[in-house]
């Protein structure tokens, strides 16, 4: 784990780029106490270890299926897609049998994706493995903090250009979504983590590669009050039944989904999974436990 140092910083934006709804600004300004936060992305490597210590059961596998990206649905996984279609999101099939152990549903594994993030995993999965690991998901003031690296306002964890010197830091979608990624950036689907340069505070891919679950419930305007809570080291609204998800995917590509920039939002219910979320643990200072 990486030690974040506690301090202020402008939360949100104004950017234009912005989805409306999402509820990114406005600019304020929060301070958030020292925390730690794993510096990638929890790999399936490190869940296998989880589930073989805890024999513990996702709600992907308990529910039988999981959306997989309609490109990565091979002839071994076809005859398993079921009628459970996303209208405004028609690339994301229901395949019967997809897990975090089999990303891409029946025929496929992780024999080469140990160091990859653990895909298919609900926020109840995620709150679990912490509990486990003695750990807890970062609230989403400390995802950003952690995210933005010490940078006032950039729009990514690097600086304000998405390829500087024309060089990939993330894993995002290049060519014509949802049709055809070129791979540009070295990866289609999951990167390996640590396959970027990490960011000022040493956090590898806190944008693309996987969206992250945070502590957080969902709101578009509780941020927006002027409350103390809202301020300082703020643990989002009390009530609500979905959660933020922070930092976009592999999946995410101007044309329809500029989530990769740091001040960027989005949710989904805690039961829900797919194929290109995962999460990162965070804890408290002091932490002795440093073994998972």
């Amino acid at each position: 784990m990486v030690a974040i140092p506690g301090g202020k910083f402008r939360m949100g934006n104004a950017d234009a780029a912005a989805v409306a709804g999402d509820g990114e600004g406005p600019i304020r300004t929060v301070r958030v106490s020292a925390f730690l936060l794993d510096a990638t992305a929890v790999t399936n490597r490190r869940f296998a270890r989880f589930v073989a210590d805890t024999g513990y059961i996702t709600d992907a596998e308990r529910f039988g299926w999981s959306y997989v990206f309609r490109l990565f649905v091979g002839p071994a996984q076809r005859p398993h897609v079921l009628d459970a279609s996303v209208p405004e999101a028609p690339w994301w099939l229901a395949v019967r049998g997809t897990s975090w152990r089999a990303p891409e549903g029946p025929g496929s594994g992780l024999t080469a994706r140990q160091q990859h993030p653990v895909v298919h995993v609900s926020w109840n999965d995620a709150v679990a493995y912490a509990a486990w690991a003695d750990k807890r998901l970062p609230t989403e003031a400390e995802w950003e903090r952690a995210a933005r690296g010490g940078l006032d306002q950039a729009r990514y964890p690097w600086g304000d250009e998405l390829v500087p010197d024309g060089q990939w830091r993330c894993n995002i979608w290049q060519g014509r979504f949802p049709y055809h990624d070129t791979g540009a950036d070295s990866h289609v689907g999951t990167a390996p983590v640590k396959s970027y340069p990490p960011n000022r505070f040493e956090l590898f891919e806190m944008v693309g590669n996987v969206w992250e679950w945070t502590a957080d419930r969902w709101s578009a305007s509780w941020h927006s009050d002027e409350r103390p809570e809202t301020r300082i080291d703020p643990q989002g609204p009390s009530t609500g039944n979905v959660r933020v998800v922070r930092g976009g995917s592999y999946l995410c590509h101007d044309s329809y989904c500029n989530r990769y920039r740091v001040a960027a939002r989005t949710s989904n219910t805690p039961d829900s999974s797919t194929g290109n979320t995962g999460f990162r643990c965070a804890a408290d200072l002091p932490h002795v436990r440093t073994a998972v």
